[in-house]
């Protein structure tokens, strides 16, 4: 698994959501950028959310990720713990936020091309969420590890 100052820079992101309440798809595409403070580093990513029969919206998002332990810890902007991301190329966490359940699945396999992949299910949520991360200005279409950052 990468180090925390690996992740620094520019990302491009493309996302989908698979909302099986819904019975509907919904796609993301922006840029998340890592970036120093908050005593570890800040991430920050905005871009056009589209869900069907809409027009596209912005949507954004902020973290705080901090060296832990054992890997990288995760936080909410306001400082409350998410979950952590241990090491390995393909670390696993949960988080409980009752009467919810978020199960993320990240792969690094293909650095710098990497993804997360979150199950969340509860009462009125059923989606699976797959976010695919690669260096803003990184060719998609080649190398090791290009099918990561497509789509389809």
């Amino acid at each position: 698994m990468p180090e925390l100052a690996d992740f620094i820079g520019l990302w491009r992101l493309s996302r989908i959501i698979e909302d099986a309440r819904a019975g509907h798809l919904a796609r993301f595409e922006g840029q998340a950028r890592l970036s120093e403070g908050a005593g570890g580093l800040v991430y920050a990513e905005t871009g056009a959310l589209r869900l069907p029969g809409q027009p596209a919206f912005t949507a954004t998002r902020r973290y705080l990720w901090r060296a832990g332990a054992a890997g990288i810890d995760i936080f909410f902007e306001d400082g409350r713990f998410f979950h952590a991301i241990r090491p390995g190329t393909a670390p696993k966490a949960s988080h409980d936020c009752p009467p919810d359940r978020y199960a993320v699945a990240y792969d690094f396999a293909h650095w710098p091309l990497w993804s997360s992949r979150w199950r969340v299910t509860g009462p009125r949520k059923d989606y699976v969420m797959v976010s695919r991360y690669a260096p803003d200005g990184a060719c998609e279409g080649a190398g090791p590890g290009a099918q990561v950052a497509s789509l389809d």
